[in-house]
């Protein structure tokens, strides 16, 4: 791992610096290339300038590990009245909702009960719910938790990260439900004995993850997303699913907002699906941190931002 990305993943967790660089109005400045807002209206208004484009749209409020019954609550709350907004809306657009935010700290079981509204509510729409995965230290327990609410709730996709060791043996696991799974490299800092440290491998290990997931789809066994801006690995899966005899529908490619516009309105144009994830909420600065993570250059667009 690079000693920028490294020292980028460590600032993520600085509650210090959440607190001075979220008040900063360069970092404000900076942060809205990747997120058009912190309010839900910020994200559906993005979303729904991206209809024309024939991109689809995620959307997903930032923040981990809250607690307590009234947050839980009230973010279960703010999701279930997000789904009814985007369908008055009448927009293309599915949730993605962190664990943590709704009780998965507290246990599994909670972590359903909280879940399983909004699952219901988004299948009411006509709408796939996804499930963000966070750090390793939560994998086994969002494992768990996505394979009791997939028994009841067909819509349901899960993240899985290829740079961890542990992915393929989850990927067979999970295959026995018939999984939609949005696939990415991963962005949290993890130990060496859980995660590859270098790209390469990790690039080796979404291939081979994406080309399992594009075998199982040729007979329904699985919907796969993959979730990357790497335009080398997106061509080569593209081409794997053509020559599998994989069509566009059944699987779908995934990118953050403010990333690779272009190639997202060239791929949609070209027929395949396409999705644009749009983060909000004001509790931006981990995520932004992990983004900065992913491609250390961008430091520079910070910089100049301090100065514009």
């Amino acid at each position: 791992m690079s000693l920028a990305r490294n020292a980028l993943l460590r600032a993520s967790k600085s509650t210090w610096l959440a607190s001075q660089m979220t008040q900063r109005a360069f970092a404000r400045r900076a942060v809205k290339r990747f997120m058009p807002g912190e309010r839900l209206s910020d994200a559906l208004d993005a979303a729904q300038s991206l209809v024309p484009s024939r991109v689809g749209t995620i959307i997903t409020r930032l923040g981990e590990t809250l607690t307590g019954e009234r947050n839980l609550d009230e973010v279960r709350d703010h999701y279930l009245a997000a789904l009814d907004e985007i369908a008055r809306r009448g927009l293309p657009t599915q949730v993605s909702v962190k664990p943590t935010q709704l009780g998965l700290d507290d246990s599994v079981e909670e972590c359903v009960r909280q879940i399983a509204p909004i699952a219901a509510r988004s299948a009411q729409h006509g709408a796939m719910l996804w499930i963000d995965m966070e750090d390793s230290s939560y994998v086994e327990r969002t494992l768990q938790l996505y394979e009791q609410l997939k028994a009841t709730h067909e819509q349901l996709g899960l993240c899985l990260q290829a740079y961890l060791f542990r992915t393929p043996q989850d990927l067979e696991r999970l295959l026995a439900v018939r999984p939609a799974i949005r696939l990415v490299k991963g962005a949290y800092a993890e130990p060496a004995d859980v995660a590859f440290p270098a790209k390469q491998d990790t690039d080796d290990q979404f291939m081979s993850l994406g080309v399992r997931l594009l075998d199982a789809a040729r007979t329904g066994g699985a919907f796969p997303v993959f979730g990357t801006h790497d335009m080398t690995i997106v061509q080569r899966l593209v081409r794997t699913a053509d020559e599998m005899g994989v069509a566009p529908g059944q699987f779908e490619v995934h990118m953050l907002y403010g990333i690779r516009a272009a190639e997202q309105r060239a791929l949609a144009q070209q027929g395949h699906a396409v999705r644009c994830l749009v983060s909000y909420g004001d509790n931006w600065f981990p995520w932004y941190m992990r983004r900065l993570a992913e491609r250390p250059a961008n430091l520079w667009f910070v910089v100049r931002s301090a100065f514009m």
